[in-house]
């Protein structure tokens, strides 16, 4: 009796620095795969062809303001919009309930901003990094992308991206810090391995639906 309990305890104490080291492991791996294409601003404006840059949406409070990670996604995509780095931006965020809306918020930051309507599309089905890059290449047509967010979500992204067959550069959006940061970044190396084992997959994301081509007119993506 004592040495089945001996085993077991061996093998749960094998199996937890199994896990812990995969975990480590994919989460190294993830970060050191997309770290040469997290670019600046500056680089993004010097890119050929891109078809457009991806703003990854996240939380809009109560009165429909963005919150400040958002609002700052939203000011480096206007930026580099506006530098040249591509001719679109493309809105990615959960629009799904009528009470909760990410990317018309996105869409009416960019247009206070000066960016034209036509150029602005909304993916009201970015439930997720996957689902929003997914998304990207099979809903709107992109095949080159420059993605926005910030700098501990863009490892995640960049590889989901190139599982995917999407050729894509990141430029991060931290123009300050936020609170609650460490709990995020426990979250993200769950969230790497989850994608890491997930992706190759390719699952098809919540919602697909018709194809709009991100060359055409963001108008079409409107719901108002």
């Amino acid at each position: 009796m004592k040495k089945a309990i001996k085993i077991t305890i061996a093998a749960l104490l094998l199996s937890a620095v199994i896990g812990t080291a995969s975990v480590f492991g994919i989460n190294a791996y993830i970060k050191n795969s997309a770290s040469d294409r997290i670019i600046t601003a500056e680089e993004a404006s010097r890119l050929d062809d891109m078809d457009c840059i991806i703003v990854f949406g996240c939380l809009v409070k109560d009165n429909g303001t963005p919150s400040d990670m958002l609002e700052d996604r939203l000011k480096r995509g206007v930026e580099l919009y506006e530098s040249g780095a591509a001719p679109k931006l493309l809105m990615s965020g959960d629009h799904g309930r009528k009470d909760y809306n990410e990317v018309g918020t996105m869409k009416q930051f960019a247009l206070d901003a000066g960016v034209p309507s036509e150029d602005i599309f909304m993916d009201h089905a970015g439930f997720s990094t996957y689902e929003s890059i997914y998304r990207a290449k099979y809903i709107f047509e992109a095949k080159k992308i420059i993605i926005v967010t910030q700098k501990y979500h863009l490892y995640r992204a960049l590889y989901i991206a190139e599982q995917l067959g999407v050729e894509a550069y990141g430029v991060a959006s931290d123009y300050r810090s936020y609170g609650g940061q460490a709990a995020r970044d426990f979250r993200e190396v769950l969230a790497r391995c989850k994608d890491f084992v997930v992706t190759p997959l390719k699952p098809e994301p919540t919602y697909l639906g018709d194809v709009i081509p991100v060359n055409g007119n963001g108008d079409v993506t409107n719901d108002y």
